[in-house]
């Protein structure tokens, strides 16, 4: 069974850059599912990316903004990796209540080595690092950071170890990229992008349910197994039989694939949340940093009186008079 709850119909599907918020009750398990289409075709777009690095920086952007619907503030998520992989760094950031923006920088000459050699899986581009997950809740507060080791896990696994270190939550992320090649009305090909992902957490009333074994220190551990919660261990089984179409099927979409999954428990979703490709640069801001630079530093960026700064998330250039940033 599938239920709708505060004025959303049961036939009324959120479609694609909508994420759709659950409930199972039966289960204790709360959680966010979407499908991302003219969205994240729009961000990688404009970049123009290789297609190794168009997926990992999909990945990303689905991880962050299931992770950033979730924020009960005016905020922003920030997803960041830093590595030695021939994707040096990806960002993604979510801005409450509904923009998102990511690009990724990388060596091209490690790229082809790496592709030479089939080595393209987000995980393998990332290499080893840190995975970055920061909560800005504006000037005035204090920003949270949890960092995670890239250790050559899945963004998958990573996610779900940032749970249980930083929020001591049990968690379970799915997430899928799909490319697709069809033709428009007109017949002509097009290349098109898709992504998918569900977030499902463990929140019982009594916290002691919520306890999980440590991760394991190496050989000799022999510290005491902690059981799983079999509603979370039943939970967890569901969500990991999701096949990587499911999540990127437009004709699945995320009310018919959390019917799949729960429906012998009954899921009840909620009204769906719009996500749009919306740069949070402008020129004022832009302004505010190049004033905060030095004079040194401001004369090294002109050219021709000129100050040109590009925004490396929605490529919009940006052009000062050198008076106009002169340091106060």
């Amino acid at each position: 069974m599938v239920e709708a709850v505060q004025g959303l119909g049961q036939f009324d599907y959120a479609g694609d850059d909508h994420v759709v918020p659950f409930q199972v009750e039966g289960l204790d398990v709360r959680g966010r599912a979407v499908q991302l289409g003219p969205m994240l075709d729009a961000i990688l777009e404009r970049h123009n990316y290789p297609l190794p690095v168009a997926r990992l920086v999909a990945e990303t952007v689905v991880l962050t903004v299931l992770l950033g619907t979730s924020l009960k503030f005016e905020g922003k998520l920030i997803v960041q990796t830093q590595s030695n992989g021939p994707v040096d760094l990806v960002v993604a950031d979510f801005s409450t209540p509904d923009r998102v923006r990511a690009y990724a920088r990388f060596n091209e000459e490690a790229l082809a080595i790496a592709e030479e050699q089939g080595l393209t899986e987000p995980q393998q581009l990332l290499g080893e690092g840190i995975l970055a997950f920061t909560i800005d809740q504006g000037a005035d507060m204090q920003r949270y950071q949890g960092i995670v080791p890239l250790d050559g896990a899945t963004l998958e696994e990573i996610a779900g170890v940032y749970f249980r270190q930083s929020e001591q939550i049990p968690t379970k992320v799915r997430l899928s990229v799909a490319e697709l090649l069809d033709r428009d009305a007109d017949g002509k090909p097009r290349h098109r992008w898709r992504a998918g992902g569900v977030v499902a957490q463990f929140l019982p009333e009594t916290l002691e349910r919520m306890r999980q074994p440590d991760l394991h220190g190496g050989d000799g551990d022999d510290r005491d197994l902690v059981e799983v919660d079999d509603l979370w261990g039943e939970a967890k089984v569901m969500v990991e039989t999701i096949a990587a179409d499911e999540l990127t099927d437009p004709m699945v979409g995320p009310e018919r694939l959390l019917y799949r999954l729960f429906h012998e428990r009954g899921v009840r979703v909620y009204p769906p949340q719009a996500v749009y490709d919306r740069c949070t640069c402008s020129r004022d801001k832009i302004r505010d940093v190049l004033a905060s630079l030095s004079q040194d530093d401001i004369d090294h960026t002109v050219v021709d009186g000129v100050v040109t700064v590009n925004c490396e998330f929605c490529s919009t250039s940006y052009a000062f008079e050198a008076t106009e940033v002169r340091p106060q």
